[in-house]
């Protein structure tokens, strides 16, 4: 189950990631050539052209239901599967992490002039003959609306994160707007990547934005228009003609949601759905999957990471030497090949591998039990008659927790149980349901040790102030997502100034610090990095996977279907 920055919970099976310049191919031949999957066409294939005019459809397949159709509320990473195709933000993320202009005219930068004072003053231009999906022409007052209610009071925003900063914001002309930063703020370029516009003309009429009948029936200046939605089914979304991006060469697209993961798959298998994206393929069915006929399968990756998160306010959980230990004879290697197929790979970092700021040079983990008894020995934990350890009278005991009804994360439980028992550890299994693991037990840090699945960044941006500030402890603060509590002041320096400058060689030497740290001190143990596995029908040209987009579906206006 992977958590997400609003606090609900995505179920993510994990796998592992294919690097970035593998990527840069559309279509089925660059997918088989990234993943290394099958026998890709060769590279004299010809891609046929888009049609002139939007036609036939695709049924993307989904395991979860997307429920939140205003882009600016809370949702879980599905609605943005919606959200992508119905709006737009001012740029927005490639696969190499290059923010390209989509609503503004270019990215601002200090290089531009778009950025100045040091961070604190913005200027973006906009697009020109842009249109919401009524016809209405979009305006810089449509963005200066976006930017307002977001931070107003009452407003149920999905996050403020940055947004908060911001201030004096001004409508220079009809497509040009400006506003003040109240400090300098680096991470701001990679919210707004993740920043919907939405209609100032229509939502700003509600009586209530949280409450107004735009919410289930949204318009926006997206490829897609809102078409019909039959709740527990699918949703259905219809071609906006006069968009003003490349595409949509599709009439139709389908978003069918099948909760059980194993029938999404049969499913897939039967061609009732054409491509299966978010939750992806169970690894179970990955060596069946690749095999069909008439059917591309593959790895993508994804900037998410499964680890164990301790509470470090737990009496012994805070101790760095427990921390080392239970982390040396920690088994990822066996978690990674028999539980998970072998499809994902360990990590070392908070840091996705395919970051500007990821930092190679982090320690490898090595599966040492004896390493770990000494760790322990050396700390004072000394072995009592009934094999626990204990050290001042208190017992090396715990509880570690994950969702119910997660086989495979159960299967890995299991492997950690059985190690942490041979170097004198007392572990207690305290599963639960998602819907009451992911509430206060994981918001407010009710828990000891917690498998979890989450990102460690701001949208694309590096920054981890959220999950690892000492003023981001929801158990303290009420917000953020430290959930671990740690608090280190060397953190905290480093964090600000990288939020501070936008020089992207500063803040690498600075992430490249934070990493040592974190590697050093522990306070999450890393086992692996996620990369779903995703498939589609041959015949469909444009899917691209791409690590910055929360879901694979970010590029739909440019699919279509060979002739």
């Amino acid at each position: 189950m992977i958590k997400n920055t609003t606090g609900r919970a995505e179920l993510i099976l994990p796998m592992p990631a294919i690097q970035r310049r593998d990527l840069l191919a559309l279509g089925a031949g660059g997918f088989l050539a990234a993943t290394g999957i099958g026998e890709a066409p060769a590279q004299t294939r010809a891609v046929p052209p888009p049609p002139a005019r939007p036609t036939g459809q695709v049924v993307v397949g989904l395991s979860q239901e997307p429920t939140a159709f205003n882009p600016l509320m809370p949702g879980i990473e599905v609605d943005e599967t919606v959200w992508m195709q119905i709006f737009n933000t001012m740029w927005v993320a490639d696969p190499r992490g290059n923010l390209i202009p989509d609503l503004a005219v270019e990215v601002p930068s200090e290089a531009n002039g778009g950025i100045s004072e040091g961070g604190l003053a913005w200027r973006v231009k906009l697009r020109d003959g842009v249109t919401w999906h009524d016809g209405t022409a979009f305006t810089a007052e449509d963005v200066k609306y976006t930017l307002e209610l977001i931070d107003t009071p009452g407003f149920k925003s999905r996050t403020r994160v940055g947004h908060a900063l911001v201030t004096d914001i001004k409508v220079i002309g009809p497509l040009e707007i400006s506003w003040r930063m109240e400090k300098a703020y680096a991470p701001y370029l990679a919210l707004l990547s993740n920043t919907f516009i939405v209609p100032k003309h229509i939502l700003g009429q509600a009586s209530d934005p949280n409450t107004a009948p735009f919410n289930q029936n949204p318009v926006g200046t997206g490829p897609f228009k809102w078409g019909t939605r039959t709740p527990g089914d699918n949703i259905l979304l219809v071609a906006n003609e006069a968009y003003h991006g490349d595409g949509p060469y599709l009439e139709r697209a389908i978003l069918k949601y099948v909760p059980d993961q194993g029938a999404l798959y049969a499913r897939f298998r039967s061609g009732e759905v054409d491509l299966i994206i978010g939750t992806g393929i169970p690894a179970n069915f990955y060596a069946e999957a690749v095999k069909l006929p008439g059917r591309k399968v593959g790895k993508v990756p994804s900037a998410s990471l499964e680890m164990l998160m301790p509470n470090l306010e737990h009496p012994v959980l805070r101790d760095k030497a427990v921390r080392k230990a239970l982390y040396a004879s920690l088994n990822k290697q066996a978690i990674i090949e028999i539980i998970y197929y072998g499809l994902h790979i360990p990590a070392e970092s908070f840091s996705p591998q395919e970051s500007w700021a990821f930092n190679p040079n982090l320690p490898r983990h090595v599966y040492d039990v004896a390493l770990a008894n000494k760790i322990l020995d050396k700390a004072g934990w000394k072995r009592s008659g009934s094999g626990t350890r204990m050290k001042d009278g208190l017992p090396l005991a715990f509880a570690v927790s994950t969702t119910t009804g997660a086989p495979l994360r159960e299967q890995a439980q299991q492997l950690m149980v059985q190690d942490w028992q041979r170097i004198g550890a007392r572990i207690t299994i305290n599963n639960m349901p998602a819907a009451v693991i992911w509430g206060e037990f994981y918001t407010r840090s009710q828990f000891d040790l917690l498998i979890v699945g989450t990102a460690f960044r701001t949208v694309i941006d590096p920054d981890p102030a959220a999950r690892f500030a000492s003023d981001a402890i929801p158990a303290r603060s009420g917000a953020g997502a430290n959930q671990m509590q740690w608090q280190n002041a060397e953190v905290d320096r480093l964090l600000k100034a990288g939020q501070a400058t936008f020089d992207k060689e500063k803040r690498k030497a600075i992430y490249w610090k934070l990493q040592e740290i974190a590697r050093e001190e522990l306070p999450i143990l890393p086992i692996y990095q996620y990369a779903p596995v995703e498939g589609y029908k041959e015949g469909l040209i444009g899917y691209q996977p791409n690590v910055n987009a929360r879901q694979n579906s970010w590029n739909m206006s440019v699919w279509y279907w060979t002739p």
